[in-house]
């Protein structure tokens, strides 16, 4: 039996991460990865998603400018958009792969527990001093009658033609920017979720301000709807719900994603897990000595994000080598939902201290700035937190939601007061400079 120093299942941000950085060492790996080699969001997530949204935000800010500058609006050519999209990420696991194997061993093949220390792929076993865990999550499937007709994110993003008709189960992430795409390229699009608000960790403000530009847009949102089940018809689709029927030509469950552990036989060890993930101490070490796991998979409260996959496989290679003891500490995370507007927050949330006394909340309309006004952007706002005068959250919606909130993050992660900003920083105007003036 072949022994390494450390065995990496997967190969997604957090292992690509550590693989990277063990390259530059003598150590001895083996990556395992059972799916596409770069994971999820270089395939089937962020980055693709990303790509897409650039011609899809650029058609729907010229809609946006129709009167007022712009007499004909952009269309979206999805089949054109799709080929572009494929032409680019299509190549990208086999890249990824031969990059990892020039300094690494592969293995392409779900890796699965024989005991604690030993893995075993293809009918190999294998153990090693360190093994980390990064298998990430995967989508969830409703399990309702009909649930075979259901399709993921991972099939949108690789959708070569745009059905007429697509309805959404969720009202996350991932439900509201795929919707956004596609309705932009003229699909008549229904988003159907149980609660009674989307993208529910964010300011329901900034929320519900997103609600209405998407409903402004044609796009059709039924709240407090439970789905019954899913039947397919002549030429169509018919979603049962306990509101009435949806008929529609596709159906996106974007109910979320749970962690990818079903493969890897975790009830042969001692590794201790929930319905969130594997569960690890603040080194990031399982509940088994030498296993670690990094990534989505984790059980963690901090959201589950690439750059903080990224960020633990740096500090699990920091620890596993020796460069630090300190235990994880993760810093001021920023995150955004990129719809149209986009919503992005960090920090402490304001619905969360809204009636406590110690948090003061301010709210900056940013439509006044010549720069939106220039864009006709009316919805755009800021909102920022402080406590004893220092800024401890920000959120914001608008076309530059994600820019504003970064803009920040160095304020909130360094707890530096607005004086000390402003001696260190000047900023460009009339961009963030007239959007912050003297509100810090």
């Amino acid at each position: 039996m072949k022994h390494y120093d450390e065995i990496l299942i997967g190969s997604g941000p957090a292992a690509y991460k550590m693989s990277n950085l063990l390259a530059q060492t003598d150590h001895q790996v083996l990556v395992i990865e059972g799916f596409e080699f770069g994971g999820t969001c270089p395939n089937y997530g962020c980055e693709p998603k990303i790509f897409l949204e650039g011609a899809v935000r650029n058609v729907l800010q010229s809609q946006q400018l129709v009167g007022k500058g712009i007499s004909k609006p952009a269309t979206l050519d999805w089949q054109q958009l799709m080929q572009t999209k494929l032409e680019r990420f299509n190549p990208w696991p086999a890249e990824t792969k031969e990059n990892i194997a020039k300094t690494h061993d592969v293995e392409s093949g779900y890796a699965e527990f024989v005991d604690d220390h030993t893995v075993k792929v293809n009918g190999n076993s294998y153990q090693a001093d360190h093994i980390i865990i990064a298998t990430g999550q995967t989508p969830n499937i409703l399990n309702i009658p009909g649930k075979d007709e259901l399709h993921t994110s991972f099939d949108v993003l690789s959708l070569k033609k745009l059905p007429q008709k697509i309805t959404f189960i969720g009202a996350g992430f991932v439900s509201l920017e795929l919707a956004t795409l596609v309705a932009a390229a003229g699909a008549e699009v229904t988003v159907i979720m149980h609660s009674d608000r989307v993208l529910r960790g964010f300011p329901k403000e900034e929320s519900s301000v997103l609600v209405k530009a998407m409903q402004d847009r044609g796009i059709r949102f039924m709240f407090k709807t439970n789905t019954q089940s899913l039947l397919a018809g002549d030429d169509e689709l018919v979603l049962e719900t306990d509101q009435g029927s949806v008929k529609t030509n596709y159906v996106v469950d974007a109910t979320g994603r749970h962690p990818n552990i079903e493969r890897l036989h975790l009830e042969r060890t001692n590794i201790q897990y929930d319905r969130n993930g594997i569960l690890v101490d603040d080194h990031l070490k399982t509940t088994v000595d030498g296993v670690y796991a990094i990534g989505d998979v984790v059980s963690r409260h901090e959201p589950k994000l690439t750059p903080v996959a990224e960020f633990e496989g740096q500090y699990l290679f920091n620890y596993l080598t020796g460069n630090t003891q300190d235990t994880i500490k993760y810093p001021t995370i920023g995150r955004a939902a990129f719809t149209y507007p986009v919503v992005a927050m960090a920090g402490v949330n304001p619905d969360n201290v809204v009636d406590n006394h110690s948090y003061q909340i301010k709210k900056v309309p940013l439509k006044y700035g010549s720069l939106y006004a220039g864009q006709n952007d009316q919805l755009s706002h800021l909102t920022l937190v402080f406590k004893n005068q220092q800024l401890v959250g920000v959120s914001a919606v608008g076309e530059h939601a994600a820019d504003d909130v970064n803009n920040f993050l160095p304020v909130i992660g360094l707890k530096i007061t607005g004086k000390e900003y402003r001696q260190a920083v000047m900023a460009i105007y009339p961009a963030l400079a007239d959007k912050v003036g003297g509100e810090l």
